[in-house]
């Protein structure tokens, strides 16, 4: 097959004298044989360069079948070849000839290696897409049944991705073999089989209407939720969101919610942690009234799991579930355990409650805040893990929304205080972002009294990237208060570090004071920042330094003063 692509090339670039353009497509189509894995990879990858070398018909003719007998090849060859073909459409006529690229995916289909069988599942429904809907008819149906009803396992589970495409445009007496088909997929004896079933249901259901749903496909979730397979159970869990959707309220009720409520006391985490993750699709589609009454006792048990990566994903949720409810539900149900999770001796369980608890503030109110979450707030962030720190802090404006900028400073700020010479650079780092919205808040003089000297002592931080922040921070503070208020506050202090004996850090000083040339006042900056400038100049480390140079260009421009660069450089 090579040799014959190379040959119709050679002759193609004879007919045309001496024009040569065509013989890198013979050396691309040589490499998809040959022994080098990095070279045939390479080829794959260019695949769509052939195939425009070769036009629309030589490329169903010799290049698809090349393809559809090269499924032997190494995984990540194959992984390659499905990516590309999922975008082949155009290179073979159209949707109109789409059907010509489904052979080399269904061979991809059934490899063993399941990244390249998720894959090639994936482009079929690219193409499955594209496709008229008599090649729906003639030819995807069919080649569903075919993997469907093989030996080997893994065409069936390759099978089940596809049902969803094909049956959305599948005439009616095909649609009942379709689900028919499905059917034996969710009851096969492999487990793997039931499992890609049980994944894919909520996407096949999506494609039918509700009375389908409850005749045919309520029937095999039942089915699956009842597998021996805990693997199987996890992913049917993920079916009742979409199916609570497609339901009316009255037959989610009656089908759904009893076994979510089961599954909420399932004797595997693993479909407890699936339970946690989808209960708030569930309680969407069932409305706030029957989340209440009925989802609530659930989600307050997986709350208080006796794993912890179940408490992890229920605590993940806790902002979510708590706006669904009134602010009393949550004082009495959600905020017990929420003081509990602060405590827990699983660093991931407070880190996950850490994300969400401050959304809840605005849930309860301003005086539920600070009798209930306030002790809960101060708790984590003096959490010894500092991802439980970080994430109280990037939250900090949904609580003082709530119970306003007083209180907050009061109660939140020594603990912000102590976050700022945090030991670990990632906790302070994360504060210096918050602080130009902290500032805001605060107002200058409130911030010049508790957070000032702090920012200044962040320009001689140890750690490049704080130092850097520091720098930045500066410039918006000034952007926040005005240039008076900087001129008065910010550049004397950071003048005064110029003479350093560290010279990293009259390098970040000089840094410092490049940024704040953009907001301060054209007087102040000729008069106050360029002479300190020009004194740099004198230093035998920074008048070497690229710092130093962009610096001075940088002022220079806001300056508009070519002699004052001149003066520097000489």
């Amino acid at each position: 097959m090579i040799g014959a692509f190379k040959q119709n090339l050679s002759n193609k670039a004879g007919e045309d004298g001496e024009d040569n353009s065509l013989y890198p497509i013979a050396i691309l189509i040589d490499e998809l044989k040959n022994e080098d894995v990095a070279l045939r990879l390479n080829s794959v990858k260019r695949l769509s360069t052939i195939a425009m070398a070769l036009g629309e018909d030589r490329t169903r003719k010799e290049l698809i079948p090349f393809l559809s007998e090269s499924n032997d090849d190494e995984d990540e060859v194959l992984l390659a070849m499905a990516d590309e073909l999922g975008s082949f459409v155009p290179y073979v006529g159209g949707p109109s000839y789409g059907h010509y690229l489904l052979p080399p995916l269904e061979g991809l289909a059934i490899v063993e290696e399941t990244v390249v069988r998720d894959r090639a599942v994936d482009s079929l429904n690219k193409v499955g897409a594209l496709l008229p809907d008599s090649s729906i008819s003639d030819h995807l149906v069919p080649l569903i049944k075919r993997l469907a009803t093989t030996d080997w396992f893994t065409s069936r589970v390759s099978a089940c991705g596809v049902f969803a495409t094909a049956y959305s445009r599948a005439p009616q007496h095909l649609r009942a073999d379709l689900r028919q088909l499905y059917s034996k997929l969710c009851r096969d004896d492999t487990p793997m089989v039931r499992r890609a079933a049980a994944f894919r249901l909520g996407k096949f259901a999506e494609t039918m209407d509700p009375d389908t749903i409850s005749k045919d496909i309520i029937p095999l979730f039942q089915d699956l939720t009842q597998d021996d397979q805990d693997s199987v159970r996890l992913l049917a869990v993920e079916a009742c969101g979409p199916l609570a959707r497609l339901l009316n309220k009255g037959e989610s009720v009656q089908h759904v919610l009893p076994i979510v409520q089961k599954f909420a006391q399932d004797k595997s985490w693993r479909v407890r942690y699936n339970v946690a993750q989808q209960l708030y699709q569930l309680c969407e589609a069932l409305g706030p009234e029957l989340a209440r009454s009925e989802l609530l006792p659930a989600y307050v048990k997986l709350l208080r799991d006796t794993e912890a990566e179940v408490r992890v994903a229920a605590a993940g949720k806790v902002s979510v579930i708590s706006k669904m409810l009134t602010s009393d539900r949550v004082i009495a149900s959600i905020v017990p355990c929420v003081k509990d999770l602060a405590a827990d001796s699983s660093q991931h369980v407070r880190s996950a409650l850490a994300s969400v608890v401050m959304e809840v503030a605005p849930v309860l109110g301003k005086s539920a805040t600070i009798e209930h979450l306030l002790p809960v707030f101060l708790s984590l962030l003096k959490d010894d893990f500092p991802d439980v720190r970080l994430n109280i802090i990037s939250k900090l404006d949904q609580v003082n929304q709530v119970i306003g900028i007083d209180l907050l400073a009061q109660s939140l700020l020594p603990a912000i205080e102590e976050l700022a010479e945090d030991k670990h650079w990632r906790v302070r780092l994360a504060i210096i972002e918050y602080i130009p919205l902290l500032a805001g808040q605060l107002g200058s003089e409130f911030f010049e009294a508790k957070l000032g000297p702090q920012c200044m002592k962040w320009l001689q931080d140890q750690v490049f990237s704080i130092r850097a922040a520091a720098t930045d921070n500066l410039a918006k503070l000034a952007q926040e208060f005005g240039a008076d208020w900087a001129q008065e506050h910010l550049v004397p202090q950071v003048l005064t570090m110029v003479n350093n004996q560290h010279y990293l850090y009259r390098m970040t000083v000089l840094v410092a004071i490049t940024s704040l040339a953009s907001v301060v006042s054209h007087e102040t900056l000729y008069h106050t920042i360029l002479p300190a400038v020009v004194s740099c100049a004198k230093d035998k480390v920074i008048c070497q330094s690229e710092t130093f140079l962009k610096s001075s260009l940088l002022l220079s421009m806001h300056a508009w003063s070519l002699r004052f660069f001149i003066k520097l450089i000489l």
